[in-house]
């Protein structure tokens, strides 16, 4: 049975291909916009910067910026 975090935020290491739960919860914070991020919903982070975007948008302009 998944089990929700109670509003945690995860840490994560954000590889290739995926990542790895560090520390457990149920979200994690954009690195840009300071949104809030459901594991469940999360697609776009930097493996570089190892942080995480909100919007293929966001991550594109973060990219750029370097």
């Amino acid at each position: 049975m998944l089990m929700r975090q109670g509003g945690r935020t995860a840490k994560l290491h954000y590889m290739a291909n995926g990542f790895r739960v560090l520390a457990q919860g149920d979200h994690v914070v954009c690195a840009k916009s300071g949104e809030l991020i459901p594991l469940e919903q999360l697609r776009y982070w930097s493996v570089i910067k190892q942080e995480a975007y909100a919007s293929p948008a966001i991550a594109t302009e973060a990219a750029i910026a370097g």
